[in-house]
């Protein structure tokens, strides 16, 4: 085998390597900002005051059933 060809190899798998290594630095950090912006948004949806309960009186509170 030749050497130069040896030595592209063995650039090729390195660079192989690294870009699987750069690529699996990237999903990390995606998933820790997709959970940064989970907890964000939980935090938000807690923030907001309950709606109260309508009073609305006897309306609503009977169903005809006899159409």
């Amino acid at each position: 085998m030749d050497i130069a060809l040896t030595h592209s190899l063995l650039q090729i798998a390195s660079a192989n390597t690294q870009a699987q290594t750069a690529q699996a630095a990237n999903v990390a950090v995606l998933k820790k900002a997709l959970d940064v912006q989970t907890t964000a948004a939980a935090t938000l949806l807690d923030a907001l005051p309950q709606p109260p309960a309508p009073n609305l009186g006897p309306l609503g509170t009977q169903l005809d059933t006899f159409a």
